[in-house]
């Protein structure tokens, strides 16, 4: 499919969920079928002699900056076992605790994490996570991070419905106040357990909902960072050490990866990127598209970030498509309680 064909679809699943409709699927029923037998198969290993619950990484990170005039940063993880880190054992190796840990060291101020994300969670869980995270007024997360949509392509939920929760979820925080960044649908292609061609539709479902993804997160004012692509080479290379113990969420390492390329969007959207680097960078093929467009592109291409940048025009709303350097992140230990 190429890139203008999967815009196109992107746009229609995404008018769909704003639209209100519902008929658009992925792809045939038939198919989606045979994928979703096939990935349950696969996780038929998940949990097998291994913990089906996240470590807790809540707390307060980079609490050597504890004495700085600024108040903590909070941040927030909302989604499903990626965003809660299932399938690691340790605090620090959870994307939320890499992040916060990350983000600290850039902003030096101390972060403050809370994970609201469920194992198992499908984009309709969203607007139960968003309550959790908005119930105090007074401690609106500064930025929020929201890991979703393997679970929508493995129980068939309706792509117009999947991307619809998203969209209000995103516009929800960002009326709140909150800044907003979205790792896209994952790559189920890289499940080693899944096998041709069915591990090629699986790769193409998820790339069409990552796709309609960004635009139903961009036209909300949020970012998106493509993990599907990020990660899917990596892992099919490296799958021993990408993988953790259950064959199918990342390990530690994978975590990692997805972290780093998160990571600077997160500092981005705080406004905390050095202002040359906002800039598009033609040797690195950044620069402004139609966001349907822009959507496509991200879907294909590994840690692509895209956001908001023009007013709609002729053809429809334009994005800004950043490819940034991904950094390696300290791994730390959320302060231990009591500490200030």
């Amino acid at each position: 499919m190429t890139s203008l064909s999967r815009a196109r679809v992107a746009r229609r699943i995404a008018a769909g969920a704003a639209y209100g409709g519902g008929g658009i699927g992925l792809v045939g029923a038939a198919t989606i079928g045979l994928v979703l037998a096939e990935v349950q198969l696969a996780k038929r290993h998940v949990g097998n002699g291994h913990s089906p619950h996240a470590p807790s990484a809540d707390g307060l990170y980079g609490y050597a900056y504890a004495d700085s005039s600024e108040p903590p940063l909070r941040l927030a993880m909302l989604g499903d076992s990626t965003a809660a880190g299932q399938g690691v054992h340790r605090s620090r190796q959870t994307p939320g605790a890499l992040i916060a840990s990350g983000l600290a060291a850039v902003a030096e101020r101390p972060v403050e994490l809370r994970n609201v994300a469920l194992p198992g969670a499908q984009s309709d869980d969203l607007d139960r996570q968003v309550v959790l995270i908005l119930a105090d007024p007074s401690r609106v997360p500064d930025v929020c991070v929201i890991m979703i949509g393997a679970n929508d392509v493995t129980h068939r939920m309706p792509a117009t419905r999947s991307v619809r929760h998203l969209s209000s979820a995103v516009r929800r925080l960002r009326t709140a106040g909150a800044e907003v960044v979205v790792g896209t649908c994952p790559d189920l292609g890289t499940v080693e357990q899944v096998q041709q061609p069915l591990r090629w539709l699986a790769r193409r479902a998820s790339r069409q909902l990552a796709a309609a993804q960004t635009i139903g997160t961009v036209e909300q004012g949020g970012r998106t960072v493509s993990m599907g692509d990020l990660l899917g080479p990596e892992f099919e290379a490296n799958p021993r050490e990408m993988f953790g113990p259950d064959n199918y969420h990342p390990s530690a390492e994978g975590y990692a990866t997805a972290a780093m390329a998160v990571l600077p969007t997160v500092c981005a959207a705080l406004g905390l990127w050095p202002a040359e680097e906002e800039r598009p960078d033609v040797s690195r093929r950044e620069g402004f598209l139609p966001v349907a467009r822009a959507a496509a592109e991200a879907a294909s291409e590994p840690g692509t970030e895209v956001t908001a940048a023009m007013p709609t025009g002729p053809r429809g709303p334009w994005a800004l498509l950043k490819r940034r350097r991904r950094r390696r992140l300290p791994a730390t230990d959320p302060a231990p309680a009591g500490s200030p």
